[in-house]
């Protein structure tokens, strides 16, 4: 019975010209993110506090619309987190 012939294999040859690539999010991600909670809360805790602050009595029920927007905004980023 006849042998079959061995499979050649080629040889690795590495390619010297691959860029890294970058794993994370940018710097920037994390403190606007927590930023955006940050100011989302306060003002929503700043409405419940002082509501007859004179920018807070006009705004009325909208503080706390702004609040969650805030916080709304900072899950959007949050997305970007790696």
């Amino acid at each position: 019975m006849p042998e079959s012939k061995p499979r050649k294999k080629e040889t690795y040859t590495p390619t010297a010209n691959k860029k890294a690539v970058k794993i994370g999010s940018p710097r920037w991600v994390v403190p606007l993110m927590l930023t955006f909670f940050g100011l989302g809360l306060l003002w929503i805790v700043a409405y419940y506090i002082a509501p007859d602050a004179p920018i807070m009595k006009d705004l009325t029920y909208w503080n706390v619309v702004g609040g969650f927007v805030l916080i709304g905004a900072g899950f959007v980023v949050s997305t970007k987190w790696k």
